[in-house]
């Protein structure tokens, strides 16, 4: 039976942990899905892993629309949201929903589009057009030159405010899930409280409904410097199906995130 947002949105009144991970291709979500990966997340994050670029800029609508055909090849379970790619839905409400459209045939379930209360039309727009959307504020890589790096965000009382503020008019919006990238754990989880639908976290502390990690991050693949929300799920595994699996026991029981691994 396929996870669906009304599925997660149940999930989190329950207090039941929900997992995320990153996914391209079929293979992997095959093994994904096996392992108990409730939502597969075709991001743009394949700019960086897949590309080898240094930004997800770069990433385009094609691309995602291919990954994502690929990775609802092989699932029947696994909820599949796929990033918007920078420049594809900025512009307009309608040229958001032109494109997701494209991306919601290619198999995908939800999509997911970065910015706070400037995206509340746009938001509006598409899910009272039938499209579920995943909201997501904090660090915003499509935005790293605009915020001058991969930095932790609403670490300022100022910034909090705002980021609490963006979190609930996206709600309001329609937003279905909320993905919260490098906060103060201490904010994710007020925002957390402060909200109806889930929230996804990735360097925002355990108390966050679910929590996402980049696949070739949570295989101990990433290169150079390795964030601090990392953690290397390889270790001690004796198979990627296993790594997954031991991924998804952290994060229901609650033992993914540690201190360690939040701001």
């Amino acid at each position: 039976m396929r996870t669906t947002l009304i599925t997660l949105q149940q999930q989190a009144r329950n207090n039941e942990k929900f997992t995320v991970l990153t996914c391209y291709d079929a293979t992997f979500a095959k093994i994904s899905e096996d392992a108990g990966i409730d939502v597969l997340l075709v991001g743009d994050s394949l700019g960086d892993v897949i590309k080898g670029d240094s930004t997800t800029l770069t990433v385009t609508l094609d691309e995602i629309i291919y990954h994502t055909q690929c990775v609802s090849s092989r699932t029947d379970k696994a909820l599949i949201m796929s990033d918007m790619p920078f420049g594809s839905y900025q512009q307009s409400p309608q040229q958001a929903f032109a494109n997701a459209s494209k991306i919601i045939a290619a198999g995908a379930h939800m999509v997911k589009l970065e910015g706070g209360q400037i995206m509340a039309e746009t938001i509006s727009f598409l899910t009272q057009r039938g499209i579920p959307v995943c909201a997501h504020i904090g660090l915003m890589p499509q935005s790293i030159h605009q915020l001058g790096g991969y930095k932790l965000q609403g670490n300022s009382q100022q910034s909090a405010a705002i980021l609490l503020e963006d979190a609930k008019l996206l709600e309001k919006s329609g937003a279905g899930v909320l993905l919260m990238e490098v906060v103060p754990a201490k904010l994710a989880e007020e925002i957390t409280q402060s909200l109806s639908i889930p929230t996804i976290g990735i360097g925002a502390g355990k108390n966050c409904s679910a929590q996402v990690l980049v696949l070739h991050d949570m295989l101990g693949l990433c290169q150079g410097k390795k964030p601090r929300f990392v953690k290397n799920f390889m270790e001690g595994a004796n198979s990627i199906q296993e790594a997954v699996t031991n991924y998804v026991q952290a994060v229901k029981s609650g033992h993914f995130p540690d201190h360690e691994h939040e701001y």
